[in-house]
């Protein structure tokens, strides 16, 4: 004999204050654990942005990024006579030699440092970024001291101002304009002519890489053989754009979820405690009750059920509000160090199906795990001892 959902519901309902606190107590793990993946979500979201699929990024084998990396000049004007690399209108190949470095900025309102991305380009990388996109001022003009920054720096770094100038390699260079890229991690690096960033840094002989355009997506395999069987690239390793900042986002990813997940554990103990408390307590002030359904010839397992679904409902109705809570997250952006390339990058909190769908399967096994023991002593009650206790 089953009991009906209504009941459970209408019991809750008696005990608004325990039953409040423990929706909250779920609520403030499950905002927790919904922030935690939100943010590891935005990190990968805002670099794999960064790449498109049919753009390869070239370095110096051995090199995990661009910084270390040296891409000599002559093998860079041999990759632009592949056939594989798609040419733009003007009948040159869409490939951009560039060079990267860091400088350090002064963070608005703080006397914080940090950490800047300089890119020095060639004239084809807004063609291989169509998504990058001037919002203020103007393009630098290539062979002069501009540079270009983006919305991400200017609105976080002093200085970094349209008008105003920055100094990379001890030469003050003047912004030009600002730029926003989608969202992508473009929108945290400064733009420049390549070969006055290398003449600034006094390194005219190699850049840290090169991306070109394919004329198609399936044409990475075709230029990957064309490059293994000549020697001249042996030094030279091949990855898609976007597989590449994909993996420049897997370590901090990593890290955030598991410091994040450690902290969920913690304070979800904290919220399951809570949830045995209230339905023991649910099951003390029921005793009678429970007795008379006993008595009624409901059975042990009905009693377990009517119990275990209480605890699973607040727990449930918690994780919608901590789910709810953290989806306002969304409207932040914030800013931290990339460990994969030790620079600054800003990126916002990022909800997916799969987190609401994780967070609410988490609120569920905090509310069968907190409610099992309260419901097995429910349904353990002997029926003569249960209606006794009146």
């Amino acid at each position: 004999m089953r009991i009906p959902l209504i009941y459970s519901i209408r019991n809750l309902l008696t005990r608004k204050l325990t039953a409040f606190l423990t929706i909250l107590g779920i609520a403030l793990v499950v905002f927790v654990f919904s922030a935690v993946l939100m943010l590891a979500y935005g990190v990968k979201r805002t670099l794999v942005a960064t790449g498109y699929e049919e753009n390869v990024i070239m370095l110096r084998k051995g090199s995990d990024n661009e910084l270390p990396s040296n891409f000599p000049r002559d093998i860079a004007n041999l990759v632009r006579t592949l056939p594989q690399i798609a040419t733009g209108q003007n009948g040159k190949p869409i490939a951009s030699n560039e060079v990267v470095t860091i400088i350090n900025l002064l963070k608005i309102g703080t006397n914080d440092m940090g950490n800047v991305t300089v890119r020095g380009v060639s004239p084809e990388a807004m063609e291989l970024r169509p998504a990058v996109q001037l919002t203020e001022g103007r393009m630098f003009a290539f062979g002069s001291r501009e540079v270009i920054v983006g919305s991400s720096i200017n609105s976080r770094f002093r200085g970094a101002k349209l008008g105003q100038t920055l100094k990379i390699g001890g030469d003050e260079w003047r912004i030009a304009g600002i730029f926003e890229a989608d969202g992508s991690g473009f929108e945290s690096e400064v733009w420049g002519d390549a070969e006055q960033v290398m003449q600034t840094l006094n390194r005219l002989s190699t850049f840290s890489s090169m991306t070109v355009r394919l004329n198609h997506k399936g044409d990475f395999d075709a230029l990957q053989d064309a490059m293994d069987r000549d020697r001249r690239f042996q030094q030279i390793r091949i990855e898609r754009e976007k597989e590449y900042y994909e993996r420049q986002s897997q370590l901090m990813a990593t890290f955030i979820r598991i410091l994040g997940l450690v902290v969920t554990i913690i304070f979800s103990a904290g919220a399951m405690i809570g949830a045995m408390i209230t339905m023991y307590a649910s099951v003390a002030n029921r005793t009678v009750e429970i007795g008379t359904l006993r008595a009624l010839g409901f059975k042990r397992r009905s009693v377990l059920a009517t119990f275990l679904l209480e605890s699973i409902f607040l727990s449930l109705v918690g994780g919608l509000v901590g789910l709810l809570i953290a989806s306002g997250l969304q409207f932040f952006t914030i800013s931290t160090i990339n460990f994969g390339t030790v620079a600054e990058l800003a990126f916002s909190f990022s909800l997916s199906l799969d987190i609401a769908l994780w967070a609410l399967a988490f609120s569920v096994i905090m509310g069968v795990i907190g409610g099992f023991l309260p419901a097995a002593r429910a349904a353990r009650l002997d029926i003569v001892t249960a209606l006794r206790a009146s």
